[in-house]
């Protein structure tokens, strides 16, 4: 059974068909081309599909499209400048060579984003907690908190 939803994804106003039992990491991925949303563990264990979900990060692998009707949606596509720069916290992760096989990376971003934007502090035990719905096998996550730490460091200066 298809349903028509309407939502914004990275600023822009979509009206979709969706099938009723459709992830909101599938419309992303398979329809609206999103590739930085991954699709790992599909049951909401991994990280690899956050998105910003009106602001807050959420495993689109188990959220239902459906559900996004009305709602505004950001992935790492919608992170971009005008002039196509990278936001701050991707540099972060740049510069503090946070990324390895990239895999978990944009789930990992926008949470960070998510922190950021929050107007909180957080010490790095925050941070961890924060973070820590979120698997990766390479980096071992000490340059990811140094990641989030500059920035959120930065944004307070």
């Amino acid at each position: 059974m298809q349903q028509i939803i309407s939502l914004t994804v990275n600023g822009r106003q979509r009206k979709v068909a969706v099938d009723i039992r459709e992830s909101l990491a599938d419309l992303l991925r398979y329809q609206m081309g999103l590739t930085s949303v991954k699709k790992g563990c599909e049951v909401g264990e991994c990280g690899a599909c956050t998105v910003l979900l009106d602001g807050r990060a959420v495993n689109s692998c188990i959220y239902l499209a459906v559900w996004a009707d009305g709602k505004d949606v950001l992935t790492v596509e919608g992170l971009a400048g005008p002039n196509g720069e990278l936001n701050p916290i991707q540099e972060a992760f740049i510069s503090e060579a946070a990324v390895q096989c990239g895999f978990c990376t944009p789930g990992l971003i926008l949470t960070a984003v998510e922190l950021a934007s929050s107007g909180k502090s957080y010490s790095r035990e925050d941070i961890r907690r924060e973070i820590s719905g979120h698997l990766c096998r390479c980096t071992g996550y000490v340059n990811v908190l140094n990641a989030i730490e500059k920035v959120l460091h930065s944004s307070k200066s």
